[in-house]
């Protein structure tokens, strides 16, 4: 009797799970996508930005044709005061990237792209993708795993992945997991990230070109604005009162008195915040949690996404980061899969060894790039006299971006992972190589 299949339980729907999903379907692996809402693109998020060294591993899934008529290169910077002040233009900040990459970012509207992910899926595997199912339970031993839904469904598997976001359940499982099986272990809290900042965002019909990136800055509160292919969306940043560790949850009342307390702010020389929240189509509100988790799996569960890491988005490599986890973690299980023998069924110890390489796989760059995006959301905020200075004089010249794209961007996203087992043609080429190409190395 051949073998079967191993089998991922992948809890969570939205962006990092469907490419999960993909990936490992790649990987010959079967998986289940375990999605809590009721349907698979609900349209409650803003956009979503991927560059170059993301977009290139969609291509290697065979996604990205498809993904054409969806997103719009956002290559355009100025930067305002409240009063609409412009103290930054700069109509090709992307330009060295450009050079350097063969792209630049582009701007996806979140539902749209989901979407997209889940249609791509062949025919016959739609089907393992099911909604309305609430995790309430994981039983993880030696044989596999059990996944319970609060509608009494279980579903079987040899591993969960928890791609199911910031307030990830599947992370709170795997930590009472844990802590059952060894007291005495040491793991992060059950709150494991701090807040202190929070965002408004609204998604409304383009009023302005596409592919415009504008800032408002000012002390403690900022505004990013984004021209995609159909839509444009505000992002509206406040600083908390004092950080904490707490969820909080907004209503609409909320999300109308922050866009109240903005409604004079400029996006550029003359439209104001009132002026589009008016159109709005889609807006919502939360507490922009960061922080890195140091627990990434334990016995036959692993965590992906904003269920390990979470940044504020205004350098717009959260999900980035997300693809690069799917990437590392497809990598190191599709090698040792393969390495397991006849029953393609490893060992909890096995698996445990397999979570730590994913981890220290992934450490470095997603430090840097959970430094960066602090950075930049202070720099917007004015969060002291320092990044004061910073945000109005030392990245004013339009030279810096070009050094910045150079020195800093440039190196960093040319190590950007690639599924090792999958052969593509390079969609996106320039003047710095990529340290993993588009290859099966086996």
């Amino acid at each position: 009797m051949a073998a079967k299949s191993f089998k991922v339980v992948i809890v969570g729907g939205g962006p990092v799970g469907l490419i999960a999903a993909h990936a490992l379907y790649k990987a010959g692996m079967e998986f289940t996508v375990l999605e809590r809402s009721r349907q698979i693109a609900l349209d409650v998020g803003a956009s979503l930005v991927l560059a170059p060294s993301s977009l290139r591993v969609f291509h290697q899934l065979g996604l990205l044709d498809q993904l054409q008529d969806l997103y719009a290169e956002v290559n355009h910077k100025k930067c305002f005061t409240p009063d609409g002040h412009q103290f930054k233009d700069n109509p090709d900040v992307f330009g060295e990237s450009k050079k350097n990459h063969g792209g630049i970012p582009s701007a996806f509207h979140r539902a749209e792209l989901v979407q997209s992910l889940y249609d791509q899926l062949p025919e016959e595997l739609k089907h393992k993708v099911l909604t309305d199912k609430k995790l309430t339970d994981i039983q993880s031993d030696e044989n596999g795993v059990k996944v319970f839904c609060e509608d009494g469904s279980v579903y079987e598997g040899d591993m969960v992945l928890g791609a199911d976001g910031v307030n990830s359940k599947t992370r709170q499982i795997m930590r009472k997991l844990a802590l059952q099986a060894n007291p005495n272990t040491e793991w992060d809290p059950e709150l494991p990230y701090t807040s202190t900042y929070r965002c408004m965002w609204a998604s409304f019909p383009r009023p302005t070109a596409s592919g415009e990136g504008y800032e408002t800055q000012s002390k403690d509160k900022s505004i990013m604005y984004l021209s995609g292919k159909d839509r444009a969306w505000i992002f509206l940043y406040e600083k908390l009162p004092e950080p904490t560790k707490e969820r909080s949850f907004y209503t609409d009342e909320d999300v109308q008195a922050m866009a109240g307390r903005f409604a004079d702010f400029h996006l550029d020389e003359t439209m104001t915040v009132k002026d589009v929240f008016a159109e709005r189509m889609t807006s919502g509100m939360s507490d922009l949690q960061e922080g890195i988790c140091n627990n990434w799996g334990w016995g036959r569960i692993a965590l992906a996404g904003d269920s390990i890491h979470k940044a504020c988005p205004n350098a717009g490599l959260g999900y980035q980061n997300g693809i690069q986890d799917v990437v590392s973690l497809v990598n190191h299980l599709r090698e040792l899969v393969a390495s397991s023998g006849p029953s393609k069924r490893p060992d909890v110890s096995s698996l445990e060894k397999m979570y730590e390489s994913y981890k220290n796989e992934r450490w470095a760059p997603l430090g840097r790039d959970a430094a960066v995006s602090a950075s930049v959301t202070r720099i917007h905020a004015w969060a002291n006299i320092w990044y004061y200075l910073v945000a109005r004089f030392l990245l004013v010249p339009n030279f810096m971006d070009n050094i910045h794209a150079n020195w800093l961007v440039g190196p960093a996203a040319s190590a950007a992972l690639a599924f090792n087992f999958l052969d593509a043609e390079e969609p996106f080429s320039g003047r710095v190589a990529w340290a993993h190409p588009l290859k099966n190395v086996y």
